[in-house]
């Protein structure tokens, strides 16, 4: 079946998960026009979500599959323009769904955060999607388009002043008001991480190049140390921190791949002095430097010994820190997050971008995030650079998502500091 004989825009694998029942909220209220499908493992539960989603909802298809059964998942890519793929951990579930739209020359947009699962992916299928055609669009959520969008936003923004090229770039995770909790998807990604890291020379030594995610790693800046876990005064990164504290913040060992290697997908545009670190605000009281060094310890620990480390970790404390299977709410949980990048250009000028969205992080926010990302790629493909294989957010749809995420309720900001 051609691109243009397709009958559906958007197939939603995953549909019966917390984050995917969400996912399918925000798109039945989206309104567009937009041909959705309904896909997981039980027709009887995607029947049940289906029920909960209104008129807008009440014909889209519902399709039994997973991903245990390359056929059905054949069928689904060949029949769709968007896969969005809801069903983590993705280093035990994703490959088949970007096998099959891979193939297909489907776009797929996912939540992946795992080192490792995005370096197959890469490996893999990166030369095939280019030739069908397919964007392969990992980490859509939280993680990790405020850290791809505000890097972008800024060098958009440096490149309108003539204020010359991005150099040290900092992301701080301002606030982040997780009140759903972590989902089990997020625990069980952290838990993959640390357990990579543990045993396998060779994985050890891709999760510690900084550019682990590189689309050419002989061709990357040597910058010197791009530390994932540091301790700062605030004041130490911008001005306009002082007073505050930093920490490492945990998903940095991700996301930093991420935006480094939308840097090289865009033919480091961003400058060959771009340097890029996340750190997490511990706030301004007597107790955050002993926080910040409380959470840098917690991070190096899971980051570097990773089995080990979990074999400390008393029963249960993981999974205590996840909400239980399958629940997320109906959507209207409170929430929010607040990101600010500081970079320093290359001809001395400073600037900020920032990035807001109400909603938890990991829940509510995420799936509106993961929804826009897939209605761009479904419906917004004149804002689409060519590019095609295993792309990050801002390399597949960078000026698509700033066209479209500030009507969603996404506030996003540039703004030059001196």
């Amino acid at each position: 079946m051609g691109a243009g004989q397709r009958d559906l825009d958007v197939v939603l694998y995953g549909a019966t998960g917390s984050v995917g029942r969400l996912t399918a909220q925000y798109l039945a209220t989206a309104r567009n026009g937009v041909r959705v499908a309904l896909a997981g493992r039980s027709a009887e539960r995607l029947a049940a979500v289906r029920q909960t989603l209104g008129d807008s909802a009440r014909d889209w298809p519902l399709i039994v599959a997973d991903d245990s059964q390359p056929g059905a998942l054949n069928q689904i890519a060949a029949r769709t323009r968007v896969v969005v793929n809801t069903v983590g951990p993705y280093a035990a579930h994703g490959l088949p769904v970007v096998a099959a739209c891979a193939a297909a020359g489907t776009d797929y947009v996912d939540l992946a955060a795992e080192i490792p699962f995005v370096r197959q992916s890469i490996d893999a299928y990166h030369q095939q999607a280019v030739h069908t055609g397919a964007r392969i669009v990992h980490s859509c959520g939280f993680d990790s388009i405020p850290s791809d969008l505000t890097v972008y936003a800024l060098h958009r923004r440096v490149t309108a002043d003539g204020a010359g090229e991005l150099g040290n770039t900092t992301f701080v995770l301002r606030t982040a008001n997780y009140a759903m909790g972590f989902s089990r998807g997020t625990i069980g990604t952290m838990v993959e991480l640390m357990r990579a890291g543990s045993g396998d020379p060779e994985m050890r030594r891709l999760l510690d190049d900084p550019y682990g995610l590189s689309p050419n790693r002989s061709a990357e800046p040597e910058l010197g140390p791009q530390p994932d876990v540091s301790l700062h005064r605030g004041e130490e990164l911008a001005p306009e921190l002082a007073g505050l504290w930093t920490s490492g913040y945990l998903m940095a060992l991700y996301n930093t791949r991420c935006v480094r290697r939308t840097s090289a997908l865009l033919n480091w545009d961003y400058g060959r002095q771009f340097r890029y670190m996340e750190t997490a605000s511990m706030g301004s009281s007597f107790a955050a430097p002993a926080m910040a060094a409380m959470a840098n310890a917690t991070i190096a620990g899971a980051s570097r010994l990773g089995g080990p480390y979990l074999r400390m970790v008393p029963p249960g404390l993981l999974e205590s820190l996840a909400s239980r299977p399958n629940t997320g709410g109906d959507g209207t949980s409170r929430g929010q997050y607040l990101v600010e990048t500081y970079t320093t250009t290359t001809l001395g000028m400073r600037y900020v971008s920032s990035m807001a969205q109400q909603g938890d992080p990991g829940y509510v926010a995420t799936s509106v995030l993961l929804g826009e990302s897939a209605l761009a790629l479904a419906l917004d493909r004149d804002l689409l650079p060519e590019r095609r294989g295993v792309l990050t957010p801002v390399a597949a749809m960078g000026d698509a998502l700033l066209a479209r995420l500030p009507a969603a309720g996404v506030t996003i900001n540039a703004t030059r500091l001196r």
